[in-house]
């Protein structure tokens, strides 16, 4: 293999493709595998040597109507991409989920004569199955996170790999050290009798468009009712979000709301339970053993769309999808009501057994996700693209 650095591109519109995307150029530095890497990410992949042509802060939006309202921009960061694929000629491209971008592109970075490989498969076998064909014809290989997935592919004649789940490695035993926990509360002033109530509304700006007042107004109706247990509310705040942003959404809360942001984590660890907005964040909340409330809320013609193109499965939480049960109870759109959402929280706050029964589900979600060092193995698998071409 050359010394010289390879361009290589790689597109990571979202939070969480962003940080697995940041580990593999922090292993590929590590290895010194010269990569000249460049695409969509966020701007700790940038402090790598990473080149930003779109920002994953501006590109993460869900939803129908916010798609259009974004059109414009994320139509110029395509077209940008491709001049970049032009000009560099990668030796292949690495996609991470975003599948309304990624597959349109991976159909152009084909006709280009440039490999694709998926990293984080769309949830094909759920919604929108139509795509199978566009993975068919436009990717060379899919690189995935759940077991259940690499079935599915090789069901519909796909090269796939079962890499396992990339957050297994992000688990340091110090997480779980009881007395690590209580030093870091006390930071934040909790107190040892304070039973904490994590919310968890989402890394999108759209979805604090949607979740966060929802999930302020519940926390704010469980602080008016009391509970048997002293409770204290605290809002963690993805690491892709200002934290100025979400201070300026609460300018009229007339409740004691502390805001955290930190290492999801490490954030996590401080609650007793959690109210989450579906997505990657339910996963980060089960692998810590928090019991959680899953919601989620968008915009009324986006759900319409939704609700009849998901019908293979029972369930809309991934942490749920992968137990094959509901481990986490799920409320979506007009059902996430204010009364409901307390209803479920007041139950796993009163009744110890209910919940110790919930974190017992959850000892199981681990077991499911492989093993550690995805990052190792997918960079395996795409070592013998960084091969000369002849």
């Amino acid at each position: 293999m050359s010394d010289e650095s390879r361009p290589v591109l790689i597109v990571a519109g979202e939070a969480s493709s962003a940080l697995y995307a940041k580990r593999l150029l922090e292993f590929w530095k590590e290895a010194h595998q010269p990569v000249d890497a460049f695409g969509i990410g966020d701007a700790a992949m940038e402090k790598l040597g990473f080149q930003r042509i779109g920002r994953s802060e501006d590109m993460a939006v869900v939803g129908f109507k916010e798609v259009l309202k974004h059109w414009g921009h994320i139509k110029e960061v395509f077209n940008q991409l491709l001049a970049a694929v032009e000009k560099k000629k990668p030796a292949f491209a690495l996609l991470l989920d975003y599948p309304g971008f990624n597959l349109r592109l991976a159909k152009k970075l084909k006709a280009m004569g440039v490999p694709v490989v998926y990293y984080i498969s769309p949830q094909v076998w759920a919604w929108k199955k139509g795509r199978i064909q566009q993975i068919q014809q436009y990717v060379d290989k899919m690189l995935v996170l759940f077991p259940f997935e690499k079935t599915f592919y090789q069901e519909h004649g796909v090269d796939v790999e079962f890499v396992g789940h990339p957050l297994l490695d992000e688990l340091d035993p110090k997480l779980f050290s009881d007395s690590d926990r209580k030093e870091q509360r006390q930071r934040y002033g909790i107190l040892d009798d304070e039973f904490v109530v994590g919310l968890m509304p989402g890394s999108r700006h759209s979805e604090l468009d949607y979740n966060l007042q929802r999930q302020i107004d519940v926390a704010r109706s469980l602080y008016i009712k009391k509970t048997s247990k002293k409770l204290r509310f605290v809002l963690f705040v993805a690491p892709s979000l200002e934290k100025e942003e979400i201070q300026r959404r609460l300018q009229t809360l007339d409740f004691p709301l502390l805001l955290v942001q930190e290492d999801p984590f490490y954030m996590i660890r401080m609650a007793d339970i959690v109210l989450t907005a579906s997505g990657t964040a339910t996963i980060f909340v089960g692998l810590m053993k928090r019991p959680m409330i899953i919601m989620y809320i968008m915009n009324s013609i986006t759900a319409f769309i939704a609700r009849r193109l998901v019908t293979s499965t029972p369930f809309f939480g991934m942490v749920n999808i992968i137990l094959g049960k509901e481990v986490g109870r799920e409320y979506f759109q007009e059902n996430a009501s204010v009364k409901k959402l307390s209803e479920a929280l007041t139950k796993l706050i009163e009744d110890d057994s209910y919940r110790q029964s919930v974190e017992e589900e959850l000892n199981h979600l681990s077991s499911c996700l492989g093993e550690r060092g995805a990052t190792q193995r997918v960079a395996e698998s795409l070592s013998g693209y960084f091969q000369e071409p002849s």
